[in-house]
């Protein structure tokens, strides 16, 4: 399913038209994104947990040069699936 597929289903089943209905998604996905920035963790229930990961500092080695390569600690974000939403897809 795509976005255009996504928007229109779920306008259908609220019965609202796909305009307001992706303002919603965008409002949705702006605030879920402002909070990781934060470092804060988002729990929907029956759906899941989003939360920031701090990724450390490691050295890859390049297969094809054998040379070095030092990547920075970053910050990732995880899913971690409630067992409803678990249950519902198996």
């Amino acid at each position: 399913m795509n976005n255009k597929e996504f928007i229109a289903e779920l306008a259908r089943r609220t019965k609202s038209n796909a305009k307001e209905t992706q303002q919603k998604i965008n409002t949705l996905v702006a605030e879920i994104t402002e909070h990781l920035c934060e470092e804060d963790s988002i729990a929907i229930p029956n759906f899941g947990t989003f939360e920031t990961k701090k990724r450390l500092e490691r050295v890859l080695i390049s297969p094809t040069t054998g040379q070095r390569m030092l990547v920075p600690p970053k910050m990732v974000v995880g899913f971690k699936q409630s067992n409803v939403l678990k249950n519902k897809i198996q």
